[in-house]
Order: C-alpha cells, then sequence, then structure tokens
C-alpha cells in the first residue's frame, strides 16, 4: 500500500512546510565569515578561562558562547549534538586542549575556519608525573603516583600540564596570542582588539604582583589540594603542591598516598587542605580530618558559579590569594 496516496494534500503540504521550519531552525546563525544576525564575531569557547579570554578581549564586537555551562565539571564534559554543530558555525572556536577529550575530538571534526589552541600560546611543563607532587621531595607516592600519572597523561596534551591559566603570567601570554588572532579574524576591529588585550594585560600583570609580593614570606610553602590544578602557580610563586589524588578531582587516594601526605602535612607544618567548588569535598576533609587540619577552597577557576569566592576570574584569582596567604602563615 502507498501510505502517502492515504494523507490529504493539504496534510501533506502542511508537514512539508513544518520539515522546512524545522530546517531553518537547525540551520547556521552565523553567515560566511563567521558572523552572528547582529553582526558579531561568532566565537566558542570550551570553558570559562577560554570565555573570559574571549569577553575581555572581544568586548563588543564578539558574540561568545560557552560550551560548558556553569556548575558542570569541565574535564567530565559530553558534547550534544547542537553543542557540535555550533564548532561548525563559528567564527571563531577557543580551547584549551588536554582539558576536554569529547571538545578536543569535536573541534578536529568540526571544519572551523578559526580554531585558537591556548596551550599553543605559551610553554606547556610537567607538573607532579614524576611522584605526584611538585618540586619534589624525594618520598614516593608509590601506587598512588603511579595512578595519578596514568591520569594525568591521559587527560594532558602529551603528558604536559593543561592548567595554564592559573598562572598570571602564562594567562597573559595567552591572551596576547588570543588577541593577536581576534585581530586576524576580524581585522575591522583589531584596533578594538589590541587596546582590549593591552588592558587585560594589565590587569594579569598586576595580579602577578599581588601574588608574588602576597606569598614572599610565609611559614610554610607546602599546600596540599584535591585537584593537581596548581603547578604553574606553586612553581611561579616559589610553592609546593600536593595533590591528594592527582589530576581527578573525583578520584580516590589510595591509603599509601593518605599515609604519606599525612607525614608531609607534620614535616612541613601544612594547616589546611584544600578543596574545590565543582567537586565533592569528601575525600578533602577525610584527609583533613585523618591530620587533624583545616579545610578551605582554592579554586581551580574552572567556572563561575553562586559558590564562587568571586564574580570573575581576578576576583576569585584574588580569594585564592587570600586563602593561600592564611593557609601559609603570610607575614
Amino acid at each position: 500500500m502507498n501510505v502517502r496516496r492515504l494523507i490529504p494534500t493539504a496534510t501533506l503540504a502542511g508537514t512539508v512546510t513544518l520539515g522546512m521550519v524545522a530546517l531553518s531552525a537547525c540551520s547556521s546563525s552565523t553567515d560566511a565569515t563567521g558572523k552572528s544576525a547582529d553582526g558579531k564575531l561568532a566565537v566558542v569557547a570550551s570553558f570559562y578561562p577560554m570565555e573570559y579570554l574571549a569577553r575581555q578581549i572581544g568586548g563588543d564586537h564578539v558574540s561568545v558562547t560557552t560550551l560548558t555551562k556553569p556548575g558542570v565539571e569541565p574535564h567530565d564534559l559530553e558534547l550534544k549534538p547542537r553543542q557540535a554543530a555550533q564548532l561548525g558555525e563559528a567564527g571563531v572556536i577557543l580551547y584549551l586542549k588536554g582539558i576536554q577529550p569529547a571538545v578536543d575530538k569535536a573541534i578536529g571534526q568540526s571544519g572551523a575556519k578559526t580554531v585558537i589552541d591556548a596551550t599553543t600560546l605559551t610553554t606547556l611543563e610537567n607538573h607532579g608525573t614524576e611522584t605526584g607532587h611538585d618540586h619534589g621531595h624525594d618520598d614516593h607516592a608509590g601506587e598512588a603516583a603511579d595512578d595519578a600519572d596514568h591520569a594525568h597523561e591521559e587527560s594532558t596534551t602529551d603528558g604536559k600540564d593543561p592548567h595554564i591559566w592559573l598562572d598570571p603570567v602564562r594567562f597573559a601570554e595567552v591572551a596576547k596570542g588570543v588577541g593577536a588572532s581576534l585581530e586576524k579574524a576580524d581585522p575591522d576591529h583589531a584596533a578594538a582588539y589590541k587596546k582590549n588585550t593591552s588592558a587585560l594585560v594589565t590587569k594579569l600583570d598586576g595580579l602577578n604582583t599581588s601574588f608574588k609580593e602576597g606569598l614572599a614570606d610565609t611559614g610554610t610553602r607546602t599546600f596540599i589540594t584535591t585537584h593537581a590544578a596548581f603547578g604553574y602557580l606553586a612553581e611561579r610563586y616559589g610553592l609546593e603542591q600536593e595533590a591528594i589524588a592527582g589530576i581527578d578531582p573525583e578520584s580516590e587516594p589510595s591509603p599509601a598516598r593518605v599515609k604519606e601526605l599525612e607525614t608531609i602535612a607534620k614535616r612541613d607544618k601544612v594547616t589546611t587542605v584544600f578543596f574545590e567548588t565543582l567537586a565533592s569535598d569528601k575525600t578533602a576533609r577525610t584527609v583533613a580530618g585523618d591530620s587533624g587540619l583545616k579545610t578551605d577552597v582554592l579554586d581551580p577557576i574552572e567556572g563561575i558559579t553562586d559558590k564562587t569566592k568571586g564574580r570573575d576570574y581576578i576576583e576569585v584569582m584574588r580569594s585564592n590569594l587570600d586563602a593561600l596567604r592564611t593557609a601559609l602563615g603570610a607575614k
């Protein structure tokens, strides 16, 4: 039986019309130059630190869409079909390779004209991949270190630490590269991008000075954190990061690692175990309780929520500085 013969002509026409409307609704919201309907450069950012750069540098001349919604742990992001489609429609994609495997894969398949990988705009290093901690002691974390190494290597770029935005100096280098790329992608507004980049770099230079001066004289140089995200920050300001369970904020430490942290805490006069806003604080509180330590938030700034101690990157970084000064016994 021919099913189509049973459908009235008017109904068939309506069905076709609805289908065309649906297709129109799914079609690209940008033109061939990557501009949105309002004439702004359409930028897709992978997660908050990249969004911050895009908005600060792009200003009024960009329309920014973020793949990672507030409150979502970026490492675990899985893209929806519509988000993957947005990548192909974007004038510019700004991302940080090694943080979000699903995003890395989708970008490779997007065919986007301008793709900016922040990791290519500064120098990446290994952090915490030998012993589970930075600026090493001779102690080894054994099984915990091996697990952390494996997770770290799978989650980063060629085993390098991708958390470059937590070092204001490196983040300023990335900002300069992003600004230059936006100038090239949208030359009509190059002067504005250049001016905005300069203003942002000035802010980041001031932030670096605050950290340098604020952490110059402390009672201890060691801090314990759930998430091995602060290697660049520790390196920049002469601190030692001790991560509970490697790169993954949700992973559980081995008994050997917990015991080692107790030893480190006593030896280095550690007062505080840090946790973060987008991951469970259970492990940090357990380790702190076993060692008789306090807990506090040290935010890797992977997203801004109503629980975040600050409205943007600069404010949260300054909150992190206050927390570190308190925990480390800054003079």
